[in-house]
């Protein structure tokens, strides 16, 4: 998978790649609504990537001080982006 159009057409398939990488599973979880599955992908990581998508996790629940933590942990600002485009981004970000 190398395009976030190929990454979206996988939302239709029941799994996850097994080649993904965690932070990858998490958003692609989080793309079927999924949004427990996708916490408990990263919840327990303590590296920068997980960290950040940690927080677009927590910030797409509305605990934004929580959010914050954590894009302190992936020494990242909260972007002033919508929902959707920080997924994007992460995605692009992690193909």
């Amino acid at each position: 998978m190398k395009t976030l159009a190929e990454f979206k057409a996988s939302l239709n398939l029941p799994q996850p790649g097994s080649e993904l990488p965690v932070q990858l599973k998490s958003l692609w979880y989080d793309g079927k609504g999924d949004w427990h599955q996708a916490h408990a992908q990263v919840d327990h990581l303590e590296d920068r990537a997980s960290a950040w998508v940690h927080a677009y996790l927590h910030r797409k629940e509305g605990d934004i001080g929580n959010a914050d933590y954590w894009y302190s942990r992936a020494r990242q600002i909260r972007p002033d982006l919508s929902l959707e485009e920080e997924w994007e981004q992460l995605v692009l970000k992690f193909l």
